[in-house]
């Protein structure tokens, strides 16, 4: 913003003393490209996509988000969220203010209610944790570490207990949001109802969500766990779990993964470097009866590691077992309409080590049963008639460009074709599907139509766009 002329001057002014009164007035830090802890705020979990922001504020409280949010809007910058960067979608980049959100991690457990009140900043363990000591649980998805209100927007599909109990955005009951002028709001189904539903699938389109209050349930043990195959065995294991699925109860949530890394520290013997297959197990009753559920599974072939017993609820992570570390990776998502025999054998096909595929995970996550029933109160998440997702993800080799891998996985898809979705869904979008024409599939049009209408009256200048964006309606 180097002065040339005298409007290039007075926009410097402006941008010095909006910068001045920010980092005054905010409690928690203001940093630019090339500050001191910069590059530590904008850090991400994939770095796939990175940030370079204009501007970071590590937000502390709704306070500094409303602050952050009015400067932006003073200074004509684009508004972006960061909660735990688990979900990569588009990098903020000179024209855009970021607000970080992991300082604002309280927490509160009403077991009366059996509710709990979480800050943009938590973590699913802690919430597991917190949850389990009044004998509850939420509906984590499969890593600890991902953020409980990124995820519940996008949907959240729970890999203990998504089956049983459906989306998590579905037991959401306020909202506390922070939307494009500034203004703190407490939504939920009775006040401001339309931006409360919106914001369930619609994601970061409508506002800065600061808190959120969601359900828990009655549940401190799962009897859960992986199944281990080697990949030469990958058509027995998939066909075995494609007849495993067909009659699955809502009590048995699952998913079968394929798995080809590179040798890491860590991996037991059986996985390193070579391909294997993993079926995630988790019910919600009785050990005895799960077994007998999963007993075929356990016979599709010789299994190379079996973990499934009866856990507590806080051992949820061990269930997918998730890397911890940051990588760059390239992801592809989509939904499978069923799973026939067929199916089977252009999957096992793919993951052939003959076939040339350099995906390294191939995830299936069966969906139906809760998932597919419509929420008492009406929100954005849909293509709840999906039977399964399916998530592949390639990591880019050290060095590498990224760029050079954003095609991998996608000859998986084009296998698939015949029973791949036409639709989306909010909560499994990939950066790759961060345009106009991909982020509108993972929405009924009358709901896309109505979510233009409410992105019109609370962000009319689309602040809100650094994400998988729903535009506006022009406005005269």
């Amino acid at each position: 913003m180097a002065p040339g002329n005298s409007h290039d001057i007075s926009a410097r002014h402006l941008w010095e003393r909006e910068l001045e009164t920010l980092t005054a007035d905010a409690v928690g830090p203001v940093l630019t490209p090339g500050a001191a802890g910069y590059e530590d705020e904008i850090a991400v979990f994939n770095p796939a996509v990175t940030h370079s922001p204009a501007v970071v504020v590590g937000a502390t409280g709704p306070e500094d988000v409303s602050l952050a949010v009015r400067t932006a809007g003073r200074l004509g910058l684009n508004i972006a969220v960061l909660n735990t960067g688990h979900g990569p979608s588009v990098p903020a980049t000179g024209d855009t203010l970021l607000i970080t959100t992991s300082r604002m991690s309280d927490l509160v457990i009403d077991p009366c209610t059996r509710t709990a009140r979480v800050q943009a900043g938590v973590r699913f363990q802690q919430l597991v944790t917190s949850a389990a000591a009044h004998g509850l649980a939420p509906l984590p998805g499969s890593s600890p570490t991902v953020g409980v209100i990124g995820y519940t927007l996008g949907g959240g599909g729970s890999a203990t207990m998504g089956r049983k109990y459906g989306w998590a955005a579905d037991h959401v009951t306020a909202l506390e949001v922070v939307t494009a002028d500034g203004e703190p709001h407490r939504v939920s189904a009775d006040t401001e109802s339309d931006l409360f539903s919106a914001l369930l699938g619609g994601k970061s389109n409508f506002g800065v969500v600061t808190a959120m209050e969601c359900a828990l349930f009655p549940v401190t043990h799962l009897y859960a766990g992986t199944l281990c195959f080697s990949g030469a065995d990958a058509r027995a294991a998939l066909e075995s779990y494609r007849r495993f699925t067909a009659t699955a109860p809502d009590d048995m949530t699952s998913g079968i993964a394929f798995l080809d890394f590179a040798p890491l520290p860590g991996l037991p013997a059986f996985m390193q470097g070579k391909p294997v297959v993993a079926i995630r197990i988790s019910h919600v009753g009785q050990g005895d009866e799960g077994g007998r559920l999963i007993a075929p599974l356990r016979q599709a072939a010789p299994v190379l590691l079996d973990t499934v017993s009866v856990k507590p609820y806080t051992e949820f992570g061990s269930i997918g077992m998730d890397p911890a570390d940051p990588a760059p990776a390239v992801e592809h998502f989509g939904l499978l309409t069923e799973m026939t025999e067929s199916t089977v054998d252009a999957l096992a096909d793919t993951v052939d080590p003959h076939s040339g595929n350099r995906v390294n995970l191939i995830d299936i996550r069966q969906l139906g049963g809760a998932y597919s029933r419509p929420p008492a109160t009406a929100n954005a998440v849909g293509a709840r008639d999906a039977a399964f997702a399916i998530f592949a993800l390639t990591v880019v080799p050290p060095g590498q460009d990224v760029a050079a891998y954003a095609n991998t996985g996608l000859e998986l898809f084009d296998r698939l074709a015949p029973w791949l979705s036409k639709r989306k869904h909010p909560g499994f979008l990939s950066p790759a599907d961060a345009t106009g024409q991909q982020t509108q599939k993972a929405y009924d049009p009358d709901v896309y139509e109505w979510l233009r209408a409410v992105k019109t009256r609370y962000d009319p200048d689309n602040r809100f766009r650094v994400n998988h964006n729903i535009p506006p309606y022009e406005t005269a």
